[in-house]
């Protein structure tokens, strides 16, 4: 016998199924968005959305560093050089490697510049990984590394926590690096050579032979103007592959010094450095030395923001004033 079935109850049954089925849909497209974190053998790559972001090189490295570094328009936004060969890429300054923490006076040793043959220079050596983590909204790496003099002494160490966030049309990244003096009080000599730092993109930098980028920084003060001057962020843009990128770096009010001077070059470089007074204001020598006692230690916080178009377009002093709201 041929059982009737109301037609509500059809209805409410085709109901539930669509509502489970969009129920799927949205977890599947939940389950893509996330920021995916994974050690592979030297390297930590760091994925969002499916996508590259970066990734971590930390072995056999004079310093760890980021490289490459894509943005929102899915194209680096960091010189290729050394670590990759492509035209139109000036050869200079090869320590320059896409995003990195150092600095070029640490009680004596220089951790800035590459070593070159018998000429030998401090290292930044990779200790060990604190934690390593993928999630929905922030995927995180925490190490923990030794600077290590040319005779093999440890001149300090230090905690890095390196957040990546899953954000729409741009791509921030958090850098926290609490330097410690493990071995004995330490000194951050007076040096522009400092300290987070970045490579832009030859196409995004001031001058070049392929260069149609600007500098921007909090007080209004562009180009080659920025140069050794303090301001709570500064903002790189340049054209790359066809649409305008910019790359903006944020000193967090809880830094020493804040806000920091910026080591910012016209022809690529983009650094914040709290240490080099002597030069960047004409000062006496060692009047910008940090000193850090025995056993003690500091912190430095910085964002990187790459965002879409100029400063304005980019909305890059609303997302410092984010930041500081978000950053405690």
């Amino acid at each position: 016998m041929k059982r009737h079935v109301p037609s509500s109850f059809r209805k409410k049954m085709i109901a539930a199924v669509f509502g489970l089925l969009l129920l799927l849909v949205f977890a599947v497209r939940e389950a893509g968005a996330e920021v995916k974190v994974t050690e592979t053998g030297d390297k930590v790559k760091v994925e969002i959305n499916g996508k590259l972001f970066t990734e971590y090189n930390y072995k056999e490295v004079q310093r760890p560093f980021f490289y490459p570094l894509i943005g929102p328009t899915d194209c680096n936004v960091t010189r290729n050089f050394p670590m990759k060969e492509v035209p139109d890429e000036e050869r200079d300054h090869p320590h320059h490697k896409s995003l990195w923490f150092t600095h070029g006076n640490v009680s004596g040793t220089n951790f800035w510049a590459d070593s070159t043959g018998k000429v030998i220079h401090g290292k930044v050596v990779h200790d060990k990984f604190l934690e390593i983590s993928s999630g929905k909204d922030v995927g995180v790496i925490k190490s923990q590394n030794n600077w290590v003099a040319p005779d093999g002494k440890i001149v300090c160490s230090d905690t890095r926590t390196h957040r990546f966030y899953n954000r729409a049309g741009c791509c921030v990244m958090d850098f926290e690096v609490t330097i410690h003096a493990s071995n004995g009080e330490i000194v951050f000599h007076d040096t522009k050579e400092g300290s987070m730092a970045i490579r832009m993109a030859p196409t995004m930098a001031v001058k070049g032979k392929v260069a149609k980028g600007h500098i921007v920084n909090s007080l209004g003060d562009r180009d080659a103007a920025a140069w050794g001057k303090k301001a709570e962020w500064c903002d790189y843009y340049g054209p790359l592959e066809g649409q305008v990128v910019g790359v903006a770096m944020f000193d967090h009010p809880s830094n020493p010094r804040h806000p920091t001077w910026w080591h910012v070059r016209d022809y690529g470089l983009f650094a914040a450095n709290p240490f080099g007074q002597h030069d960047f204001e004409k000062k006496p020598a060692g009047v910008g030395n940090l000193k850090i006692a025995a056993g003690e230690n500091v912190t430095f916080r910085y964002r990187v923001y790459i965002h879409k178009g100029d400063e304005k377009a980019g909305q890059v002093d609303a997302q410092y004033r984010e930041y500081i709201k978000e950053v405690k």
